[in-house]
């Protein structure tokens, strides 16, 4: 990758298209860069396309007959009802590339501060099988290589998208170099909740207040305890007030604060950060978009890039 002070991971959308039927919830990931570009914030050359992960990478964190099947397109009807995309080659080549593109860009979070995926954030992926239309778990597998290569010690997980991430609290259970810290919906998706190292449940309707006064009674401690080599940020966006399934009542601008405030925990302790977009339900595609964008100027404002 050229050298560049802001990197974005992005897999456009027409090269590995989608099973018909499931076009919407997905059309942020081609207008987020656009709006980006458009509005000035980033340039051309600030988007890199992954490569696609290998499966020797893939397979430090997933089960091998897992990803065999994944990779024959021979998932059982219950697997892929679990999953919630009936299975095709494009869709687990998609997979495989957004989950290079976290690694990229922790890699580059390393060396520059921070670095921003357009997609990932499949928090719901376990080791041996997929759920709630994720497949691999990009998180795990990055902070799997990195710490097998000894390019960081010790993770945290940082995850705000308003689901649990149980399939990343599953994989590092008692891995004592991952620290997984959850604030999700109490009474949302996923049903039966796994157990990460630390959860913060919240209640239906919490507004901005309450919300920002857990986060920052939370993240600072966190930090200084773990002293995390890396942070990986899921800034999911279904904490809004209008997401459709969210059931939170957190405003636009409370989801701006909480971004602000994880970026400025962060380079206050000089930890980089690779963050991953997650989830957005809003009604609104513009809402959507417009909630994704205001992350990426947190990042570039609080990293000062």
């Amino acid at each position: 990758m050229p050298e560049k002070c802001f990197r974005i991971a992005y897999d456009p959308i027409y090269a590995h298209p989608l099973p018909e039927g499931h076009r919407f919830p997905m059309l942020k990931y081609e207008l987020i860069p656009g709006q980006l570009l458009h509005e000035g914030m980033i340039d051309a050359d600030e988007i890199f396309a992954p490569a696609v992960c290998d499966d020797e990478i893939i397979l430090l964190t997933h089960d091998a007959q897992y990803l065999r099947r994944l990779n024959d397109q021979t998932l059982s009807e219950r697997e892929q009802r679990a999953i919630g995309f009936p299975q095709s080659p494009a869709l687990t080549l998609r997979e495989k590339i957004i989950t290079q593109g976290t690694i990229d860009c922790a890699r580059y979070a390393i060396s520059h501060g921070v670095s921003l995926n357009v997609a990932g954030g499949t928090h719901h992926a376990f080791s041996d099988h997929g759920e709630g239309f994720c497949l691999l778990n990009d998180f795990a597998v990055a902070a799997r290589l990195l710490l097998s290569t000894g390019e960081v010690g010790k993770v945290l997980i940082v995850d705000l998208d308003v689901h649990q991430g149980n399939g990343t609290a599953s994989i590092f259970q008692g891995d004592p170099k991952v620290f997984t810290f959850s604030m999700h919906g109490a009474h949302n998706y996923p049903f039966r909740k796994e157990l990460s190292d630390l959860d913060v449940p919240l209640p239906d309707g919490i507004g901005d207040e309450e919300y920002m006064s857990l986060l920052e009674s939370h993240l600072p401690r966190l930090l200084d305890e773990q002293q995390p080599d890396l942070v990986f940020y899921l800034s999911g966006v279904d904490i809004l007030s209008t997401d459709r399934f969210g059931k939170l009542n957190i405003s636009m601008e409370g989801c701006r604060c909480r971004d602000e405030f994880v970026f400025r925990s962060l380079k206050q302790r000089s930890i980089p950060c690779a963050v991953s977009m997650g989830g957005g339900y809003s009604p609104d595609v513009r809402t959507i978009v417009e909630a994704h964008c205001q992350t990426y100027r947190a990042a570039r404002e609080i990293y000062e890039i």
